[in-house]
């Protein structure tokens, strides 16, 4: 054990000098369990893997601690997108990260005030296409539309009831946000007059309209204004219905502070971007995979602008508890040509099953197929057992009875490894960064007696 800790220290050593004399690595490498042949580079032309990983493991298995912090100490050269449900894990890696050259972005989706940069999906609205894509977006965020047997019109309605809204509000708001949106929805009032719907909006699309009568607004508003007033009632109800249910005051607060996520940013320049998320409110968890949506879309294109029709720097996202809320817009197309732009993920879930309920049982074994890397770190559910037995080729019981802290590793083109999950309190980084942690907490909870002692 002594060996193995004195050999992890020179791996850690030589990469920190390699920081210190100012050189770029090519490529970081991924702790994926005990042992240096569960260490892996994520130079994919060496490998000739993506760089996808599916971790599956139920509560309590080690997702967090044996894979996505030794994620987070293992980078050195790209861009990490990290979504996080505690947040000590922001506040023990922002340290570490700035002293590697990294800016480090705080998305505070729980308590925005709490982060140090915000997200817009106005923001990145460039084309009539991507107000759709937004509008859809949000309207769609409730996971059971997608395998539901309703008639699909409310909803196609609604969407061209929040793109016309969308569409006016770029067209004659300076720095609009989506708050402005939101707001002008709070607004909208209708009713039936002569026949037809009046609304109090009726004036301000007029004028676009005189300007130029097939504009994007005018021509989604025309089909919220045709409709029968009952109709017109059952898609207000049904876009209200969706923006109750994504969009709470803390997320509307933060569409109007200034400083927001740039995509473009973070591929060209080494970024951290933590993302807070609740584990015990689905809404935000709405929001937050349309935000991946988006991150995705944008960074597909900013790839697509470049040269050789990859990102300058290569761009991780890390999703713990990826399962959970609503399925990331397009995800399981998405994740098919990741690699080919340099965008990779590690995926963090308790079962196989959470993918089939929230994307469908296709989709999910589209997703599982293009993960080249695979952890089971051990999981009660039926399905994801079975999978397993037939992957590695053993007894179903064995699989159902791993021992907690027991491991499989599936590497496209290599046999199974059965082995113990990493050891995050054997690395000798890790014993640092979490002693400053320490110390810092330590420093924080005086000042805060000392401010108390003051105000009494």
């Amino acid at each position: 054990m002594a060996g193995k800790i004195a050999a992890e220290k020179n791996v850690n050593q030589a990469l920190n000098r390699a920081d210190e004399t100012g050189r770029i690595h090519e490529f970081d490498q991924v702790i994926l369990g005990d042992g240096f042949d569960c260490m892996f580079s994520t130079d994919c032309g060496e490998t000739g893997l993506n760089n996808n990983v599916l971790v599956v493991g139920g509560s309590g298995s080690g997702k967090t601690m044996s894979v996505a912090e030794p994620f987070l100490l293992e980078s050195f050269r790209r861009s990490i997108i990290a979504t996080v449900t505690k947040r000590k894990i922001v506040n023990k890696y922002t340290p570490l990260l700035r002293s590697r050259g990294y800016d480090v972005w705080d998305l505070d989706f729980v308590h925005p005030e709490r982060g140090n940069i915000a997200y817009d999906p106005l923001n990145y609205i460039g084309s009539d296409y991507d107000i759709t894509f937004a509008a859809r977006s949000v309207v769609m965020a409730n996971p059971k539309k997608e395998r539901s047997n309703a008639d699909p019109y409310w909803d196609e309605a609604a969407i061209s009831l929040l793109a016309a809204m969308i569409a006016y509000v770029r067209m004659t708001k300076n720095n609009a946000n989506f708050a402005d949106v939101l707001e002008m929805l709070d607004n909208l009032t209708f009713e039936e007059y002569s026949g037809q719907i009046s609304t109090n909006y009726d004036r301000e699309f007029e004028v676009l309209e005189e300007k130029d009568a097939s504009n994007f607004a005018v021509s989604n508003w025309r089909n919220f204004k045709r409709l029968p007033i009952r109709t017109a009632s059952c898609v207000f109800g049904t876009l209200n219905t969706a923006i109750a249910s994504v969009f709470n005051s803390e997320l509307r607060s933060m569409f109007r502070m200034k400083k927001k996520v740039d995509f473009e940013y973070l591929a060209k320049k080494k970024t951290a971007l933590f993302i807070t998320s609740s584990p015990v409110n689905p809404a935000i968890n709405c929001f937050i995979n349309m935000f991946y949506g988006y991150a995705f879309k944008q960074l597909f294109e900013f790839a697509e602008e470049q040269p050789d029709g990859m990102l300058p720097i290569p761009v991780h996202l890390l999703a713990d508890d990826f399962a959970t809320g609503c399925p990331v817009p397009m995800f399981d197309q998405y994740i098919s040509i990741f690699r080919e732009k340099q965008i990779s993920v590690t995926l963090l879930i308790q079962a196989e099953s959470q993918l089939s309920s929230l994307y469908g049982a296709e989709e999910a074994t589209t997703i599982i197929n293009n993960c080249d890397t695979y952890v089971f770190l051990g999981s009660n559910d039926l399905t994801t057992a079975q999978n397993i037995s037939l992957r590695a080729n053993r007894p179903l019981e064995d699989i159902l009875h791993m021992k907690i802290g027991n491991q499989i590793l599936f590497r496209r083109g290599a046999r199974p490894k059965m082995g113990k999950r990493y050891n995050i309190l054997e690395n000798e980084t890790y014993r640092k960064l979490i002693a400053v942690y320490e110390q810092h907490i330590v420093e924080e909870t005086r000042r805060k007696e000392q401010r108390n002692v003051r105000i009494c």
